[in-house]
C-alpha cells in the first residue's frame, strides 16, 4: 500500500472520531497522536492513534479497523459468529445468517459492525450490515458485506 499523503488531524476532527467511536462501539480512544495516512492504492484513509493504525475511514466514516477493534474491544455494533464461519470471515467472506449467534439488536441496515468470533472474542473482520442487527440470526442469507478483515493488505499495513 502506498502512502499519499500524512499529516496530523486537527482537534475537532480527532473529537469527532473520538465521538463517533463511543457511540457506535462504546470504545473510548484517548491517543496523544492522531495522523490521517491517505492510501493511493486503497478506497480506505488509516488513521494512526499513537502511531498504530487503529482507525480506518469507509465513504469518509470512521471505524475501528480489525487491530483497532482488538486493542479496543467493542462493546456495541458487534456481530458474533461460530467456529464454523471463521476461516470464511478471516479470508474476507461475506457473513451469512447461519454462522452468526448473536448480532447487536440497536445495529441498523447500512451500518459498520465489527465481526468477532464467538469463543475469544476476537475480531475477525469489518463489515457493512445488509440488515437490521435483530434480524441477522437465521437459516439463509447474506447480512454483512465483509469490507475489511483479518490478513488483508490493510490489516498488514504499517508504517
Amino acid at each position: 500500500m502506498k502512502v499519499k499523503s500524512r499529516h496530523h488531524l486537527r482537534s475537532d476532527d480527532v473529537g469527532d472520531i473520538e465521538d463517533t467511536m463511543s457511540e457506535s462501539l462504546g470504545v473510548e480512544l484517548d491517543g496523544d497522536s492522531y495522523e490521517l495516512v491517505e492510501l493511493a492504492d486503497s478506497e480506505f484513509d488509516v488513521v494512526l492513534v499513537d502511531g498504530e493504525p487503529l482507525v480506518l475511514y469507509v465513504d469518509d466514516e470512521p471505524f475501528l479497523t480489525v487491530r483497532g477493534a482488538n486493542e479496543h474491544s467493542p462493546s456495541k455494533g458487534v456481530v458474533t459468529v461460530d467456529a464454523g464461519a471463521i476461516s470464511f470471515v478471516s479470508n474476507g467472506a461475506d457473513v451469512m445468517r447461519p454462522g452468526i449467534v448473536e448480532a447487536d439488536a440497536d445495529i441498523a441496515e447500512g451500518d459498520l459492525v465489527a465481526i468477532q468470533e464467538e469463543t475469544h472474542g476476537k475480531v475477525l473482520a469489518i463489515g457493512r450490515a445488509l440488515v437490521a442487527g435483530d434480524d441477522m440470526v437465521g437459516d439463509s442469507g447474506k447480512v454483512v458485506e465483509s469490507v475489511h478483515h483479518v490478513g488483508d493488505e490493510l490489516f498488514e499495513f504499517s508504517v
